[in-house]
């Protein structure tokens, strides 16, 4: 196991009802800002429970925060905390709001092009404090310092960690999700699987303990998934998602072993170009990445079926076929498909995708080894 150094400092209020505890966590002086996306937290009923928490209180919003949160509302946002002197943000949607809120919070103390921020990961030295409410879990970024900003205008999707980003604190009821469509469910539990992957799937260190906590992780979400979609108004297993996704990008299973995430890089670039949703596009790439590195990442995922699958027959190679076909058959039966032609698209994109890592000179993956050309070959894979 590799050497770490560790802290999460953000404290999580979970369980029903729990929103009118917010006013004990935000400063009483405070000028608010609630953001958040297209108005479901109104259809919810979140928004009222917002309402009544924050009753006496100073307090403006800023809505319209998109699925893929873009570089120019952000800065809409930025430009009314300044007019309107906002000392405290309160984030209530999934992680694109979260992820937004974070942006928002950094780009405000920027004194050159916020976009900085991300493209050369010029940071300031503060950031306004603000707290979460989760409604969509998937992200992970309730409990964790990263974000990821789209731009519009120069189809860029890029991502940025600073630990002054970190909530104060984020509320995660699960009957906030009883509304949510199956297919932003799907998504969750698709993004959920992905970032446990990402820890996971790489080639064994030492780290049993992260090992475990990452197959319980996705034992929860091979358990829970499809049940979300059959009883959307099961307490404990939105519950069960709803914890499982804050566990899989919190930090803790990432202690100490190595990380892959080319499967989010690539990804990102097909929603930055198509529109794709961000799980839509892991669906896709994940499967095909790992036939094209599944020498490298054999033992691994040797150890995920067994452990998670009940795979303990064939050669180590079939072993780990199996486990690979047996991800892709979960992904589509909760209603993600994993195909690129399944979206309409086909060799332009990978050759769009392919020349945009060969201008930045990318290199991916745990070992360094997935070249623009390999990232051809994964693409290729997913026809």
């Amino acid at each position: 196991m590799k050497n770490f150094s560790f802290c999460n400092p953000v404290k999580i209020i979970f369980g029903s009802d729990t929103i009118s505890q917010i006013a004990q966590e935000i400063p009483a002086d405070a000028r608010i800002l609630l953001i958040y996306g297209g108005g479901s937290i109104k259809r919810n009923g979140v928004y009222d429970q917002l309402a009544e928490a924050l009753k006496g209180r100073t307090w403006f919003e800023f809505s319209g925060i998109g699925a893929n949160p873009d570089y120019e509302t952000c800065l809409d946002a930025i430009k009314l905390i300044k007019d309107e002197r906002i000392d405290f943000l309160l984030a209530a949607g999934g992680g694109s709001v979260i992820d937004a809120t974070k942006f928002i919070a950094l780009g405000y103390y920027a004194t050159g092009d916020p976009w900085e921020i991300l493209s050369t990961h010029a940071s300031p030295d503060k950031a306004l404090p603000f707290g979460t409410i989760l409604t969509l879990p998937a992200t992970g970024s309730e409990m964790n310092a990263n974000s990821v900003i789209t731009r519009k205008s120069t189809q860029e999707k890029l991502s940025f960690n600073s630990p002054l980003v970190f909530p104060k604190f984020s509320v995660l009821d699960p009957k906030t999700t009883y509304t949510l469509p199956a297919r932003q469910i799907a998504n969750g539990v698709v993004d959920t699987f992905v970032h446990t992957t990402e820890q996971y799937l790489t080639y064994p260190a030492g780290g049993a303990l992260q090992d475990y906590f990452a197959e319980s992780i996705i034992k929860v979400l091979l358990k829970y998934g499809e049940q979300a979609l059959k009883a959307p108004e099961n307490y404990d297993v939105r519950a069960n998602l709803m914890w499982a996704s804050t566990w899989g990008l919190n930090g803790w299973i990432a202690q100490g072993v190595p990380e892959d995430w080319a499967t989010h890089a690539i990804g990102h670039e097909l929603t930055a170009f198509y529109g794709l949703d961000h799980a839509q596009t892991l669906a896709i790439v994940l499967p095909g990445l790992l036939e094209v590195l599944i020498k490298d990442k054999s033992e691994k995922l040797v150890q995920l079926g067994e452990r998670a699958f009940n795979i303990s027959e064939g050669s180590l190679e079939d072993r780990a076929l199996a486990t690979i076909q047996a991800i892709d058959a979960f992904f589509k039966r909760i209603g993600v498909n994993t195909h690129l032609s399944d979206y309409g698209l086909g060799e332009k994109a990978i050759d769009r995708i392919v020349e945009r890592f060969r201008e930045r000179g990318w290199i991916l993956g745990e070992r360094q080894n997935i070249t623009p050309e390999v990232v051809e070959q994964i693409l290729k894979k997913r026809l």
